[in-house]
């Protein structure tokens, strides 16, 4: 859903264009203007650059010929390939290109009211969670009358001339969009997230069951509008974009274009046949240089698939760059694969929908430990637990997507600071009544990978509960401001944690300060016995302890459930036994079960015991046992 969209330098398209058709003059941008500073910072230009309009370059300019293509695209002499053939990606979706090129027949040249033209266009990116319009004027660095970056195969047609151009004044110059992750570009045009996957490091290639659920999964990707882009990691020591003996390119970026299963055989018979082929179909960004295996252009196996076939899927014998293969060949040869996902959150649909939550913070480096948001990854033990925290709640057994997203720092290369910081997260299980920060580690669930990257991306598993994500640098001491996206199928309430330990207030002058906080964690119930007539019990545990109570979920007809329930109870009368009681859910009403009651004796830290249950008036009737675990922290006051 497109949110509310903001003016990049306070730039509105529709004012600026107003203004220039009022006075018959054609844009200049002052924020990005026709010196050598927007296109280099780092080293000189390749030659005498020339900054032309496209009139200037043809006759008949246009920003679309015959609609839009992913063969649309050449990259020229900068070495962004990835975002070029994440323009590749971008050109297959209707839905997405119209969103990032806004109001594309308004943009395009008119020759039949010539004076309306004002030389300004614009194009819209999602950054750090919010849209911008990017306003340029349409003058082009050229060398010899030719465009040197990225330009379309007919000379008449600059869309993907002009989005590079309006990306370059986004990122600071033309010299900035050298070297990235197509992820990268794939997230700024959809505002999805960004999922990678190691082709060669989940084996892909030897595992047939698991390449066939990543096919599934990529063509199910590609038909809910998602982008996918893929590439072959160099080894050590490998020439950056050195070309293969099949044709591929090392160290390159490749926009995927199509995914489909195709039936060989020719007309009639192909319906016949079970045999299916999994094909995937991807593009250079150079405009050339394509696979040269089989399902190639012009390959004997295409003589399996009938004329009509061949031309739905687009199969063209010339250089373009845009070339299929088998999935076996692709999960053998490429080493990673990037899904941009666009994850459904509409109330109206057919297909599984989430919800999200997203959440700005930073991590700030400061003198005392309890203020100080900047304690680097999990190694670092004694300053981990002083990073930004933020709670969640999975109400049932749930998945989780999980995006840690870092404020783009291309934009800072010319100061020296332009690299990304190593990021990543760690998640764990904790108190389901946890409102404060934590400050003991407890137990750990799963987490991230920690990489360099503008984003990070986790999907994991959750059993009921509430969670405590911790988002970090790998080294301490560093800044930088960060954006985090959870979506889960029932709201999860995420929200950060600010506060150490509950405030001072009157009424705990009144009633007094807790003196200590103690975790009580209830695993299991051994052995509930009940009579031979009874069934099974619908039992669930609650804890309580000074007006505070927390309660499990009901575990159906089960006489050994493991409630797994952990609260935290910040307690003033530390002598007062905090109570578990066991009961058994009714439509009618609830039936008391049995009770344990945890003893000042009891609460020494990290102490674990089976207990058994009593009635309510303490008396020696067990009907099973409890397993519980106690963690106390007396020093509330050294926080």
């Amino acid at each position: 859903m497109l949110q509310r969209v903001r003016h990049y330098k306070d730039q509105n398209y529709r004012k600026l264009r107003k203004a220039c058709q009022r006075e018959k003059v054609l844009f200049e941008d002052p924020f990005f203007p026709i010196t050598d500073d927007s296109i280099y910072y780092n080293r000189s230009p390749p030659g005498n650059i020339e900054w032309k309009r496209p009139s200037e370059l043809c006759t008949d300019p246009r920003l679309f010929v015959d609609g839009i293509s992913s063969r649309d695209l050449n990259q020229g002499s900068l070495g962004n390939c990835w975002f070029v053939a994440a323009c590749s990606c971008l050109a297959t979706e209707p839905s997405i290109w119209k969103k990032v090129i806004p109001d594309h027949k308004e943009q395009e040249w008119d020759p039949r009211h010539p004076a309306s033209y004002a030389g300004i266009f614009r194009f819209r990116f999602c950054r750090f969670g919010s849209w911008l319009d990017v306003v340029i004027d349409d003058r082009l660095p050229t060398i010899n009358g030719r465009l040197i970056f990225c330009h379309s195969n007919d000379i008449r047609e600059f869309w993907c001339s002009l989005l590079e151009k309006a990306y370059a004044k986004l990122n600071g110059c033309y010299e900035a969009l050298e070297g990235g992750n197509t992820g990268e570009a794939l997230v700024d045009f959809t505002g999805g997230i960004s999922e990678p996957v190691a082709l060669d490091k989940e084996n892909y290639s030897n595992d047939l069951d698991k390449r066939k659920k990543l096919y599934q999964n990529l063509l199910k990707a590609h038909g809910r509008r998602s982008l996918i882009s893929c590439s072959i990691r160099p080894e050590s020591g490998d020439q950056l974009e050195a070309q293969m003996g099949c044709g591929l390119v090392k160290g390159h970026a490749y926009g995927v274009t199509d995914i489909r299963k195709v039936r060989p055989g020719v007309g009639l018979l192909s319906f016949f046949k079970n045999e299916k082929l999994f094909m995937i179909r991807m593009r250079n960004p150079w405009g050339s240089t394509e696979w040269n295996g089989a399902w190639s252009d012009g390959s004997e196996e295409w003589k399996r698939i009938g004329q009509a076939e061949r031309e739905k899927m687009g199969v063209t014998v010339r250089d373009d760059g845009e070339f299929w293969m088998n999935f076996d060949d692709f999960s053998a040869y490429f080493t990673d694969l990037v899904v941009c996902r666009q994850i459904n959150t509409s109330l109206f649909s057919f297909h599984k929908t989430w919800v999200e939550a997203t959440r700005l913070s930073e991590w700030l480096v400061l003198a005392h430990p309890l203020q100080n948001r900047s304690g680097g990854c999990v190694n670092n033990r004694d300053t981990f637990l002083q990073n930004p925290q933020f709670v969640f709640n999975i109400p049932s057994d749930d998945s989780a997507l999980l995006s840690l997203q870092q404020e783009d720092r291309r934009l800072y290369r010319k100061e020296g600071s332009g690299q990304n910081l190593s990021i990543g997260f760690e998640i764990f299980r904790v108190e389901l009544n946890r409102e404060y920060r934590m400050h003991v580690f407890q137990e750990k669930v799963t987490g991230s990978t920690y990489i360099n990257a503008r984003s990070v991306f986790l999907r994991a598993e959750l059993k009921q509960g509430s969670y405590i994500i911790v988002p970090s640098t790998f080294e301490p001491a560093q800044s930088g401001r960060f954006m985090l996206r959870l979506f889960t199928e029932m709201p999860a309430k995420l929200r950060e944690l600010t506060l150490d330990q509950p405030k001072p207030s009157f009424w705990s002058c009144c009633l007094g300060y807790p003196k200590r906080v103690t975790s009580i964690h209830v695993h299991s119930a051994a052995g509930l016995r009940l009579p031979e007539s009874s069934r099974l019990p619908d039992a669930y545990v609650e804890i309580s302890s000074e007006g505070t109570k927390v309660k499990s979920k009901v575990h159906k007809s089960n006489c050994n459930p493991d409630f797994d329930l952990k609260g935290l109870f910040y307690r003033r009368n530390e002598k007062k036994p905090i109570k578990i009681q066991v009961w058994s859910s009714s439509f009618l009403r609830d039936v008391f079960l049995g009770q344990v009651s945890v003893a000042a004796e009891q609460n020494e830290s990290g102490s674990s015991c089976v207990v058994q249950l009593l009635d309510k008036s303490n008396r020696q009737h067990p009907l099973g046992s409890l397993l519980i675990e106690v963690t106390s922290n007396d020093d509330l006051t050294a926080l």
